[in-house]
């Protein structure tokens, strides 16, 4: 069975960083892509950043030049570096991965930005 189990998120002030992980483990034999998704209270859930097994990614524009994803092909970990915090980044955010034709999520994990 396929698992994805997200980690790092946390209360930060304005302005600071966070990195989240997401490890995938179980049945694998290779990554296709990854991505980082987000849903705060009252809205949809929406694209943060993707990342293919190649290493092509791809932003949300309201991310560009303050997040970096990366895909560590060797420890089937995914990586979202965040900095330059705002408040307006508070949400649950989620990994998926998709692997062969499935696709696979992660239960989430909780970034708070808050002064």
């Amino acid at each position: 069975q396929v698992q994805l189990v997200e980690s790092g998120g946390g209360l930060v002030q304005p302005g600071g960083s966070l990195r989240l992980s997401c490890v995938v483990s179980g049945s694998i034999f290779s990554i296709n892509s990854m991505g980082w998704y987000r849903q705060a209270p009252g809205k949809e859930r929406e694209l943060v950043a993707s990342v293919t097994s190649g290493g092509s990614t791809n932003y949300a524009d309201s991310v560009k030049g303050r997040f970096t994803i990366s895909l560590d092909n060797a420890k089937n970990t995914v990586y979202l570096q965040m900095n330059s915090l705002k408040p307006e980044d508070t949400a649950v955010y989620y990994c998926k991965a998709r692997i062969t034709i499935k696709v696979y999520w992660g239960q989430g994990t909780q970034v708070t930005v808050s002064s």
